[in-house]
């Protein structure tokens, strides 16, 4: 496996600028996102080119550290894209894409992800176990972010 393409839907009944608010803020990670034990750096502003470090501890198996690069911030249109790498020097990566709308009362949000497995030990191992718990990740954390979004 060389590549995991995926994403993730959810109407969430929260304000759709709150919802994009909440997703950016990158102290409050660790709140909402299930797979996020930890934020150990993060920018001063958010902006193109800003970066962050978490610490992730996914179902509880094994840690490691994660640092993200802004790509995309458009909060007019409530998107916002990022670039993730292992802190380890691994040239595998991850493209994230959100994007939030109004729906029903409240707003739709989207995730998609792009993971680009670059190493051997990513394409034969980490990378089939990466792609189950993404699935059962990304849906847990946008039922979380549904709640930590409305306080």
């Amino acid at each position: 496996m060389r590549e995991i393409h995926d994403s993730a839907e959810a109407t969430l009944p929260v304000p759709p600028t709150d919802l994009f608010a909440a997703i950016t803020r990158i102290e409050c990670l660790p709140d909402w996102n299930t797979a996020i034990e930890r934020v150990i750096e993060q920018p001063t502003a958010l902006k193109p080119g800003a970066s962050w470090t978490v610490e992730m501890h996914p179902a509880r198996l094994m840690r490691w550290r994660s640092v993200s690069t802004v790509q995309l911030l458009d909060e007019e249109g409530l998107r916002f894209g990022y670039r993730t790498v292992n802190a380890d020097g691994n040239p595998s990566h991850a493209l994230w894409e959100w994007s939030v709308q109004p729906a029903n009362g409240g707003a739709s949000v989207r995730v998609r992800w792009d993971v680009f497995l670059e190493t051997l030990d990513r394409q034969l191992l980490a990378g089939p176990i990466r792609r189950r718990q993404l699935r059962r990740e990304v849906a847990a954390s946008l039922g979380r972010l549904g709640s930590f979004a409305s306080r």
